[in-house]
């Protein structure tokens, strides 16, 4: 999302003490406003709507919008998680993002690891992307798609990034829905710096909603999302981070990561041999889940992911655990 026109509010805060995220053991969050420092539309900061919950929105009077950690604010490896809450009604074009990233200190080569929100026409499911660069690695991004078996307008659910030296894994709510490891073959692609956590939301028109086909139409502005509990977990000592209920990615987690995998992921560089026909080193090409999407890497209309996830939306009241999406 580096070099993208950014707009509306974002927000960033430092977390070590408060009450305990649910999904894992021994980490703590704190609220937001406790913490953050606003770069840029700072006017687009609501007050909590909650004790625990504060709002940002995106209308279109805003100019560019980050806001940015400001304590401690770069962090060699660490678990980063927010719960979030996203703009409800018609969002075409709206992006909501919560991710890690250098390109203020590495412009040429830096690294960043996203989930990014893509708005959706209304009436239709959100879509999820997660994004991984290293040293610059733009050109050669790993992204994924995935439909949200969700409402996330509806109540806030957790996101979480968990990044060490050998492995990155994606988390919503408790469940793992990626993990990436690092291979020799990677090399500087894999992201090694020190890296900065933002949040951000932004107008996102020329390609977030079905490539651009649907803009941002600011009659249904402002938008708002809501972040809360935020966890951080930034250890100098590797072994620190990976004693964490969160470095575990259990049996049972790895099957449920498999079942959401196959249900709900829409698009997979590793299955987009139009933009790399050479498959990336680190890609795990699963020949059952390979069938399902087109060259383009794109799921094949019709898929079985799609039939799966209409009949997944006639049990959307079930809470969005593991167990649930199963």
């Amino acid at each position: 999302m580096m070099g993208a026109r950014l707009l509306g509010a974002a927000v960033v805060a430092l977390c070590w003490a408060a009450q305990a995220v649910a999904a894992f053991r021994n980490v703590t969050t704190r609220r937001f406003e406790d913490g953050y420092t606003p770069l840029f539309g700072e006017r687009n900061v609501l007050p909590p709507a909650t004790a625990a919950a504060s709002g940002y929105f995106l209308d279109q009077y805003t100019g560019e919008g980050l806001i940015r950690l400001h304590l401690s604010d770069l962090y060699n490896h660490g678990f980063f998680s927010a719960k979030i809450k996203l703009p409800s009604d018609y969002t075409a074009g709206v992006v909501v993002a919560f991710y890690t990233s250098n390109g203020d200190i590495f412009e040429k080569n830096h690294d960043e690891l996203d989930f990014e929100f893509l708005g959706n026409v209304r009436g239709r499911e959100w879509k999820v992307q997660t994004n991984v660069y290293g040293n610059g690695s733009t050109s050669r991004g790993r992204e994924e798609r995935y439909l949200l078996p969700f409402d996330p307008t509806a109540e806030a659910h957790r996101y979480s990034i968990l990044w060490t030296e050998e492995t990155i894994i994606f988390y919503i709510d408790d469940m793992p829905i990626r993990e990436v490891r690092r291979s020799a073959a990677m090399g500087g692609d894999y992201p090694s710096k020190p890296m900065s956590l933002y949040a951000t939301i932004w107008d996102g028109s020329n390609w977030a909603t079905a490539g651009g086909r649907y803009k941002v139409n600011y009659k249904y502005a402002p938008f708002v999302s809501e972040f809360s509990e935020l966890a951080l977990q930034g250890c100098r000592e590797e072994a620190q981070l990976l004693a964490g209920d969160f470095a575990a990615v259990t049996p049972e987690r790895r099957a449920a990561m498999k079942n959401f995998r196959e249900k709900f992921m829409t698009y997979s560089f590793c299955y987009d041999s139009l933009r790399y026909p050479a498959t990336f080193p680190d890609c795990d090409i699963v020949p059952s889940e390979q069938e399902r999407f087109k060259e383009s890497g794109h799921l094949k209309f019709g898929g079985a992911g799609r039939r799966r996830h209409r009949r997944t939306k006639r049990r959307s009241r079930i809470p969005a655990v593991a167990g649930a999406w199963e």
